[in-house]
């Protein structure tokens, strides 16, 4: 696709051909590692064990089965599944039957799930059997919205050894195709075709809309190949590396890890179900040396109890952090244990992480503490992406690599969305000025790092100063009692706003007596920030989290302005 016509001046007019051009798509991955190393292990889950061979041939039946059933370029696929063989095919043998895979957050409810499977006008459901319910729970809600207008999409149930086969036969009653009989109707031997443009849509993902309905990210062949390309050299992966699917391949098209697994010919160990416990015993059993996690999954980790955590590692784990901002803290316990840290930073429209905090030798040599600082910041821009920055939100200058100065991240280049699904006014918004704008609040250091301080909308504004809240967070954290944290703005009669903590406690501390606790906090907190960072109140209790492990800010908002505006002081 061309932004302008004219052609610029060159040394020859030699055009392209089929024999030296061709639209790049990462589907290629999964044939030469079926090539290369057809007897390799490609995915494994509990029991089940597949090579790129048989892989290979599993996702071509995906894609013949599909195009059967006249599926293919202009129809969306949907999977409800969690990190199982089955969503890993999806990868490949969707977009080999043309057609566009939107990966659907299982642990968003019926109505939002009928929401998106009617936005994209799903043809095909693959659910997990897990799930099936669910699915059929919002399909029942989309056929009562549109009556007899509504063409139910052909549902197909993923059945799993490890699970109890009664959900599996509920769904098979309920007139669903079984997954490994769909695929036995398609050819092992199918000849795919690649796209013919590279701006082809290849995957439909949806934002976690907070505020509003969620909105219908559309990514394309080439930027999936360039990410999937990129998310290798930015973290030290090797041929064959042996991944553990931590993160949901249903986030971001698990940052694009589906397809870098195929052009390093690796192998993905499947987990249905994170625990502190499964990450430890995959680690010692099965080979892993790479994995991806929020940060609430590595505190998980951190903190897991000596009966699950099997240390010392046998080797050095290599973990790579995007999500939310980890604090100091997390970092530099996560190094104590061994593994070897990679803090990233991206979002759904930037086909996941794009920004790393790429590690200085040099910086080996700074105390633990001060190396956590640095590692904290989310960094520079990935090898794939061509322009990051931080601007000034009214004039879109570059505001100075200061640190301090507060702008809003931006983003350009080839592993930026096509934009939203049928969302003209949104992504006129987003892509303004002919940059895509993150609503990411960050400074830039005088090393060219950037660091995100908040979301646009998480800034707390007491008495005109801007707070962020992940700077008060990654402090608390400190505190020896804290397990989790977060920390929003409560209304406040004095200074308009101020921040309020949210606390979940470690295991073992004792919470019945709260205003101890609470009091002690704020103490710690006056020592450590400066006096209107302090949090003026603490409410204990667990975090509300999205699918991805992200806390609910906008729930804990809600939450504190309930509480009402904290009272002036009569000091």
């Amino acid at each position: 696709m061309t932004m302008g016509s004219e052609m610029e001046a060159d040394i020859d007019d030699l055009p392209k051909n089929p024999a030296n051009y061709m639209a790049l798509t990462p589907l290629w991955f999964l044939d030469r590692a079926a090539l290369v190393h057809p007897n390799r292990l490609s995915v494994v889950h509990g029991p089940r064990r597949f090579t790129w061979s048989e892989t290979y041939r599993r996702c071509r039946r995906l894609a013949s089965a599909l195009a059967s059933r006249s599926i293919g370029p202009g129809c969306t696929v949907a999977v409800i599944a969690p990190n199982i063989p089955a969503i890993y095919e999806a990868h490949f043998g969707v977009p080999m039957a043309g057609a566009v895979l939107n990966t659907v957050n299982i642990r968003l409810n019926a109505a939002t799930i009928a929401f998106l499977l009617g936005h994209s006008s799903a043809a095909v459901v693959i659910v997990d059997q897990e799930f099936f319910t669910l699915a059929e729970e919002a399909l029942k809600i989309i056929a009562d919205e549109k009556k007899g207008a509504f063409k139910p999409p052909l549902l197909i149930v993923v059945g799993d050894e490890t699970c109890d086969p009664r959900a599996l036969d509920h769904a098979l009653r309920k007139g669903a195709i079984d997954y490994e009989k769909f695929l036995e109707s398609g050819d092992p031997d199918f000849a795919w075709k690649p796209p013919k443009d590279e701006w082809q849509s290849i995957a439909l993902g949806y934002t976690s809309g907070t505020t509003s309905s969620p909105k219908g990210v559309v990514l394309h062949h080439r930027g999936a190949y360039l990410m999937a390309l990129s998310c290798a050299l930015i973290w030290e992966m090797n041929e064959g590396a042996v991944y553990l699917w931590t993160l949901p391949m249903f986030h971001c098209n698990g940052w694009c890890y589906a397809w870098t697994m195929a052009a390093l010919c690796g192998t993905s160990i499947c987990l249905r179900q994170v625990t502190a416990k499964a990450v430890y015993s995959a680690i010692a059993k099965q080979g892993v040396t790479h994995f991806c996690a929020a940060p609430v999954v590595l505190n998980s980790i951190v903190n897991a109890p000596p009966s699950d955590a099997i240390l010392p590692l046998p080797r050095v784990v290599r973990v790579n952090t995007a999500g939310a901002a980890p604090p100091p803290t997390l970092l530099a316990e996560m190094t104590k244990l061994g593994f070897r840290v990679t803090h990233t930073y991206g979002l759904s429209e930037t086909f996941g992480p794009s920004v790393v905090c790429v590690w200085k030798p040099e910086w080996d040599l700074l105390p633990l503490d001060e190396r956590a600082r640095v590692h904290a910041r989310q960094g520079v821009r990935y090898v794939g992406l061509e322009g990051l920055d931080v601007v000034n939100l009214k004039t879109m200058a570059p505001v100075p690599a200061d640190g301090t100065t507060l702008g809003e991240i931006v983003m350009r280049g080839n592993v930026v969305m096509k934009g939203y699904l049928k969302n003209p006014k949104a992504n006129a918004e987003t892509f303004a000025h002919g940059w895509y704008h993150s609503g990411d609040i960050g400074v830039k250091h005088p090393d060219g790092y950037i660091e995100v301080k908040d979301r646009a909308k998480d800034i707390i504004i007491s008495g005109g100063e801007n707070i962020s809240s992940l700077e008060v967070e990654s402090i608390l954290y400190v505190h020896p009692a804290v397990l989790e944290v977060s920390v929003v703005a409560r209304p406040d009669e004095q200074w308009g706003e101020s921040p309020c903590a949210f606390v979940t406690l470690k295991d073992g501390v004792d919470p019945s007596n709260e205003q101890a606790l609470a009091e002690d906090i704020i103490k710690f907190s006056r020592a450590k920030m400066p006096a209107y960072w302090v949090p003026k109140s603490v409410v204990f209790g667990p975090l509300p989290k999205t699918a991805t492990g992200k806390i609910k800010k906008h729930e804990l908002r809600t939450k504190a302005k309930a509480m009402g505006p904290v009272k002036k002081s009569r000091l």
